[in-house]
């Protein structure tokens, strides 16, 4: 089977890979899109993700939208898992089970999670940019008729992205009428603006620093887009936002303070974006005298259920998935994925 690799910084591979055949409890998927994703990039272009350095052949990719191919032992089809054939995408994460997180109802900050394309683990967790991926059962969610074939499967490689949004929105609270800010208009940060729509906020603001990721947040429901130097410069001018939500969709350190300027006292600051490692600045004066909520948001639990039943209702989204490419030009489609001037969201189109 094909896979799309990496074993270091710069080095992306499509490679034949043994096709692997689903063990005990286990589902193998014949995959057909995977969306490229920010850590994919990081992956390829660094060789890690933070502290998280590839030191083995990885096959990248966890966004991903495919069809049962087979079930092993001890599943049962419509019970354990959707029916050979049936359409699907896949929860890339594999909690413990056993730890206080995951004893908690949060599986998702469980510190041993094993998630699908990732180093954090030794041996690492292979990913989905594959023909064939095998998972346990509980992780294959199947997709309505909406979203079983053609530009329908291609929509469905957004429920893992969507559903990174729709937690980040679940701790933020309730939005129906509130204003939102939203800082980076990259494909999480769009999905946001989507989803704030969808659950009732009066005003949703995005801001970047790329016109055309604007245009996108634009698209998919923003009612207001803002140059981010140009949002900061207007503290001197305009005074705040005085927005009720800000949800820092970047992983830029200025953005968080941006969030924290600009939400009103007593606001939420939902911090989604990953932020580099280490210590950052942070205006901890401002959140302590307008009694600022400040909030993380790590991954996903039950959401990309949520996510699922948005696309296949047809939540605007489409504007986000920008290009297509076959598996083979991987390293095309993922050059193209970091040029942010002309791309949002790439799929590898592995039915090619």
């Amino acid at each position: 089977m094909r896979a799309v690799t990496t074993r270091a910084a710069g080095d992306l591979r499509v490679e034949e890979l043994p096709t692997p055949a689903p063990g005990h409890g286990q589902v193998a998927v014949r995959i057909a899109y995977g969306g490229i994703c920010g850590s994919d990039l990081h992956y390829y272009h660094r060789g890690g993700v933070g502290d998280f350095l590839v030191r083995e052949p990885l096959v990248l990719g966890h966004e991903v939208s495919g069809t049962v191919e087979a079930l092993g032992d001890g599943v049962t089809a419509g019970v354990d898992a959707p029916a050979v054939g049936t359409a699907v995408t896949v929860h890339p994460a594999t909690p413990c089970g056993q730890c206080r997180q995951c004893r908690a109802g949060r599986p998702n900050t469980c510190p041993r999670t094993r998630y699908l394309g990732s180093a954090a683990h030794l041996p690492h967790v292979q990913g989905g940019f594959t023909d064939v991926l095998v998972v346990p059962a509980e992780q294959v969610v199947g997709l309505p008729e909406q979203l079983s074939a053609g530009h329908g499967l291609q929509r469905a490689a957004l429920a893992e992205p969507l559903a990174v949004a729709l937690h980040a929105l679940h701790r933020a609270g309730d939005l129906d009428g509130r204003r939102v800010l939203v800082t980076g208009a990259g494909p999480i940060g769009a999905l946001v603006a989507a989803a704030a729509r969808h659950a009732g906020a009066a005003e949703v603001v995005v801001s970047d620093l790329v016109d055309e990721a604007l245009q996108v947040a634009l698209a998919v429901g923003a009612t207001r887009v803002e140059r981010a130097d140009a949002l900061s410069a207007s503290l001197t001018s305009d005074g705040p936002l005085d927005v009720d939500v800000a949800i820092e969709a970047s992983g830029a350190p200025p953005a968080l303070t941006t969030c924290v300027e600009h939400v009103v006292r007593g606001g939420v600051v939902v911090q989604l974006g990953l932020l580099p490692p280490g210590s950052v600045p942070f205006p901890g004066n401002l959140t302590v005298t307008h009694e600022v909520d400040v909030r993380g948001a790590f991954r996903f639990t039950t959401e990309i259920h949520d996510a699922v039943a948005l696309l296949a209702d047809g939540l605007p989204v489409d504007a986000v998935l920008t290009q297509t490419y076959p598996v083979a030009d991987a390293r095309a489609a993922f050059d193209l994925a970091g040029d942010r001037t002309r791309a949002s969201k790439v799929l590898l189109d592995l039915t090619a």
